[in-house]
């Protein structure tokens, strides 16, 4: 996949001080790779710093896109209202609910303008360095960035999909998977720290 999109974008991996030799691996790769502390917000700004092109795009490390949806997005930027935007996304699991859940992130996200870091979120990158990237915060920073992104410009709701990792919902369960999303979401709505969010979502 990589290699495909080498060929039209720059890539950059950024390691957040992995255990396991992704580091090792990474710096004998062709591909351009950085270093932070752990986690996800500080580790996309800092890649993003040493980003050369116009568009970001984010994609998280379990998450699965093709080529194709690189010219999907240089599409959309055609339209220069257009400040950022998202994918559908699709489970990666078999249980015929995980086609019902991603149907409802896909329409919920289209209808409120507000995506998640899963939906590989795309912005221009003039506008990102204005709003200083992702808030750093413990959790939730994607949606922080999407709901500021929507008071700025148009969003991009592509339909082309990308498939994210389903092994929390298959580990934890569906049922429990989706209570503790929404419980989270609520949370942060009645404003509690991102911080204290981020021990329930462990």
């Amino acid at each position: 996949m990589f290699q495909t999109l080498q060929q039209d974008a720059e890539v950059i991996f950024c390691d957040g001080g992995s255990k396991d030799r992704t580091w090792e691996s990474l710096k004998n790769s062709s591909f351009d790779c950085v270093q932070s502390d752990a986690g996800r917000a500080l580790q996309m700004n800092t890649g993003a710093k040493q980003a050369h092109g116009d568009i970001l795009l984010f994609v998280h490390i379990d998450t699965i896109l093709d080529a194709n949806c690189l010219q999907a997005v240089k599409d959309a930027m055609d339209d220069i209202h257009v400040v950022g935007g998202r994918f559908d996304v699709r489970l990666s699991g078999k249980y015929p609910m995980f086609r019902i859940i991603e149907r409802m992130i896909n329409l919920r996200s289209r209808w409120t303008k507000v995506s998640t870091g899963d939906q590989c979120q795309f912005v221009r990158k003039d506008v990102f360095e204005n709003i200083n990237g992702f808030p750093d915060i413990a959790l939730l920073e994607d949606v922080a960035l999407s709901k500021k992104l929507r008071t700025l410009g148009k969003l991009a709701c592509l339909r082309q999909k990308v498939e994210t990792s389903s092994r929390r919902w298959e580990k934890h369960g569906i049922a429990k998977t989706i209570a503790l999303m929404w419980s989270i979401r609520f949370l942060y709505w009645l404003g509690v720290s991102p911080k204290k969010l981020s021990k329930m979502y462990c």
